[in-house]
């Protein structure tokens, strides 16, 4: 699988590939020369309303995934990012401390669910 999430504050290395932060927000202390970011995609981010809703909040995890994958639709950069993904390994880089529950693992549902249809998406 070309795609694979990451905390922004862990350190490079290099298999991490192409690094692209998928936060609309820079995460907070984090220097930019420390996190080599190769593309903040803040257009791949969610919107500030829905992010504010979501709160990180477990039982509204199915729900976010929901509306994200909506608000993506037609979205430019996840088309690029695709094409990225088919060139090698992408690292979407998140600030969050929750590592499980956050915007970058459900872009990632999002990009291998559209894999698995052929691209096509649901």
């Amino acid at each position: 699988m070309p795609f694979r999430t990451k905390r922004a504050y862990d350190p490079p290395s290099p298999e991490d590939g192409l690094r692209v932060l998928v936060d609309r927000i820079w995460p907070r202390g984090l220097a930019k020369e420390k996190a080599r970011v190769d593309w903040w995609a803040r257009e791949l981010a969610p919107s500030d309303a829905l992010r504010r809703w979501f709160a990180h909040d477990p039982g509204k995890y199915a729900e976010f995934v929901r509306r994200y994958r909506e608000e993506l639709k037609g979205n430019r950069a996840l088309a690029r990012l695709k094409a990225l993904g088919e060139e090698g390994t992408v690292t979407l880089l998140f600030g969050a401390k929750e590592t499980r529950y956050n915007n970058a693992q459900a872009l990632l549902a999002v990009l291998e669910e559209e894999d698995l249809t052929g691209g096509e998406g649901t």
